[in-house]
Order: structure tokens, then sequence, then C-alpha cells
């Protein structure tokens, strides 16, 4: 598979919230603004790429060759936590107001289904290094389109006329499914 057709099947066909509905506590807890969801997609792109670039040779150099695979799940959360309080203290120091902004929804980036889940999907797709960072990448993007999709959407449903038994959460869902079900218009985009 080409370089190409992955970013495009990570960052859309198989988009990570749309189509495989991971990290769903971020995408709706993070998607009030639009300064928010850049933040934390920001955070999340940085972490899951790095978390690519650490998982991939560790697994490939040290778990699979002295036959410790047993021990990715534990690996591969260590390493995301260590990342996450890694971006958790350079944000503290260098921009105090987004870090405040996100509240407890930073600790999920820790516990963030889809970045485990991206270190597992390039090991299970057999992916070389650089296939493995470019599926990171599109994974991640497509987390930030999702996030930046819903905030502004949210932002037009806050001045529009919604039935008072949609308000507030309900009709929150009912755009997230009508995004998802946009989202399968891109299924048959590469073969």
């Amino acid at each position: 598979m080409t370089l190409f057709k992955i970013f495009i099947s990570a960052f859309l066909i198989n988009n990570v919230v749309f189509m495989r509905f991971l990290a769903l506590c971020p995408f709706i807890g993070m998607s009030t603004d639009e300064d928010k969801s850049t933040g934390m997609g920001l955070a999340v792109i940085f972490v899951t790429v790095l978390a690519t670039c650490v998982t991939w040779p560790i697994y490939k150099f040290i778990l699979e060759p002295l036959g410790l695979v047993f021990l990715q799940i534990l690996v591969f959360i260590l390493v995301i936590a260590a990342l996450v309080q890694l971006v958790e203290f350079y944000l503290k120091k260098t921009s105090p107001l987004l870090y405040n902004s996100m509240g407890i929804y930073f600790a999920l980036i820790t516990s963030n289904c889809a970045i485990l889940a991206v270190t597992f999907d390039v090991i299970s797709n057999g992916y070389s290094f650089v296939e493995s960072v470019v599926y990171a990448i599109g994974v991640a993007l497509g987390f930030l389109l999702s996030l930046l999709l819903l905030a502004g959407i949210r932002r037009r449903i806050r001045t529009s006329p919604v039935p008072a038994f949609l308000k507030g959460t309900p009709i929150l869902f009912v755009t997230a499914a009508l995004l998802s079900m946009a989202f399968m218009g891109f299924s048959g985009l590469v073969k």
C-alpha cells in the first residue's frame, strides 16, 4: 500500500472517531470551541506520532526478538503515559491557559484508546517504520478534523432554533451520527 493510500485511509476512510468510534470522550468533551479542539488535536497529534515512533522499534527490536510480545499492552501504555506527561509539563510552562482549559481531558490522552489503537494497528498491519508514522499522522489529523468539525457545528447549533427535546446532549449525538454517516461516503475512495 502506498504512503498516500495509508494516509487517506487513516485520515478519512477509517476516521478514528466517525468510522471506528474511538476517542469519544475527548471528542465530545473538547469540541466545545475551536481553540480547545485545536489544542487537544495538536497534543494528540504529537503524542500519537511520538508514541508510534517509540513503540514500533520497541516491539520490533526488543519485544518480538525476546519473545516478550505478551508485554505489548503494558509497555505501550507506559510509553504513552510517559509521553503525555512530557506534553503536560511543556504545556503547563508554555501555555497555562490552554493547559487549564483542557482540565481532566488532558489526562484522558493517557488512556485515549485511539492512540493505543494506532500503536497496535501498525504492528498488526505489518507496516514499516515510515508507513507507521504516516498512518499515525493520518489518524491523528483525522481526530483533529473530527474535533474541528464538531466544534464548528456546535457553534452554529448554539444560535439555531433547536426543538426543546433535542437541546443539549441529544442534538450533539444526532450531529455526531450524521457526521459519521457522511464519512461513510469516503469508503470507496481508495481501493
